[in-house]
């Protein structure tokens, strides 16, 4: 009994935030009325949320540092979304040099509930928040990226694809002291 109580309240916050974040996508929309700029503040928004949500999972899932961008992005896909979104990713590698991938999300939480209007399924990224949190937490441990959002279920497509390609691995600042 005691689970099945977490479990309720774990979905009650979930739909909570998800209606939260339709509100704040909505206030954005009126706030800024364009879209490109509605997307842009999401992903800064997202990259505020991911510089401070790494020490959060890196305490929680006690992963160490992965060997490669490609299992950083199995991490993501498998660790990253399911303790916070409550879903797994799948990566599709696409790329050979191993400096790319695609997290595909079969299943997207932030857009339960929503569905939008028409001037809006092809120009507003609702998700980019997820890019800008992945940029953000990925930038803490030392991997600059791009990461893109290039479908989304709520433009009538089957899936969200979201594209990570690795920048630049940022230098090791090791502290003094500490070899």
């Amino acid at each position: 009994m005691g689970t099945d109580v977490f479990n309720k309240v774990e979905k009650i916050n979930s739909e909570l935030f998800t209606l939260t974040y339709g509100a704040l996508v909505t206030q954005l929309i009126k706030d800024y009325e364009d879209i490109e700029q509605v997307n842009i503040k999401l992903e800064q928004m997202g990259y505020n949320i991911g510089i401070r949500l790494i020490e959060e999972f890196l305490a929680k899932s006690n992963i160490g540092r992965c060997a490669d961008f490609m299992e950083t992005a199995e991490v993501i896909a498998k660790v990253g979304f399911k303790m916070f979104l409550g879903v797994t990713a799948t990566v599709i590698d696409q790329d050979p040099d191993k400096r790319e991938f695609h997290l595909i999300l079969d299943d997207n939480p932030l857009i339960d509930f929503v569905e939008l209007p028409e001037q809006y399924k092809h120009k507003l990224y609702y998700s980019n928040i997820l890019c800008g949190v992945i940029r953000g937490a990925l930038e803490m441990v030392q991997m600059k990226v791009k990461c893109t959002f290039m479908k989304c279920t709520l433009s009538d497509e089957t899936s969200s694809d979201i594209k990570v390609v690795l920048e630049e691995v940022l230098s090791d600042m090791i502290p003094v002291g500490y070899d």
